[in-house]
C-alpha cells in the first residue's frame, strides 16, 4: 500500500496574476474581517517575496510575518504600510441595501 504525501495548502502559491491578486483581496474586503485581510495581504506578500516587502515597509521579515498571520488583526499603520508597499489603495464606496 502507497502513502499519498500531501502539504497544507498555501493561497500564496496559486496567485500568479495582478488580476488574480487583486480580485482575491476585493472578496477579502467584502468580508469585512481585519484579520483576514491581514492574512490575505501576507499570503500576496509571500506570492511577490516577503524580504522586499520588508525593504519596502521598513519592517523586519519577521514581524511581517507575525502581522500577516490572519491570526489577528494588526495595526492599522501596519496595515497601510503594507498595502502602499503592494501597490494598494484603500477606497470607500457605499454600502448597497438588499
Amino acid at each position: 500500500m502507497s502513502t499519498i504525501k500531501t502539504r497544507p495548502f498555501d493561497m500564496a502559491n496559486h496567485l500568479r496574476s495582478e488580476e488574480e491578486i487583486t480580485e482575491y483581496l476585493r472578496q477579502v474586503l467584502e468580508d469585512n474581517d481585519p484579520a483576514e485581510l491581514a492574512g490575505a495581504l501576507g499570503d500576496i506578500a509571500r506570492a511577490r517575496g516577503m524580504t522586499q516587502l520588508a525593504r519596502d515597509t521598513g519592517l523586519s521579515r519577521e514581524s511581517l510575518y507575525k502581522s500577516l498571520s490572519g491570526e489577528r488583526a494588526p495595526s492599522s499603520e501596519t496595515l497601510f504600510k503594507v498595502m502602499q508597499a503592494l501597490g494598494f489603495k484603500l477606497t470607500l464606496a457605499p454600502m448597497t441595501q438588499a
